[in-house]
């Protein structure tokens, strides 16, 4: 099955898709996100609005996902 990972989604409903997206986002240093986490902010907060917030690469954030198989959707 391909996996693709929709960044106009919110991170809640990308975790719920594929829950290990939740461990890569932490090693990409999203490091605070919790499954508390995911129902309050990630209901509306997007990959590309955290990495802004983040101050993280979106294009290092895409590769990786990428490297691990996903296909990325913008």
């Amino acid at each position: 099955m391909e996996k693709i990972i929709d960044f106009s989604k919110s991170v809640s409903d990308i975790c719920k898709e594929y829950p290990e997206v939740m461990d890569i986002m932490r090693e990409l240093g999203f490091e605070n996100l919790s499954p508390a986490m995911l129902a309050t902010v990630g209901r509306f907060m997007t990959i590309p609005k955290g990495a802004q917030m983040k101050k993280l690469d979106l294009e290092t954030i895409k590769e990786e996902f990428r490297r691990r198989g996903y296909e990325v959707k913008e």
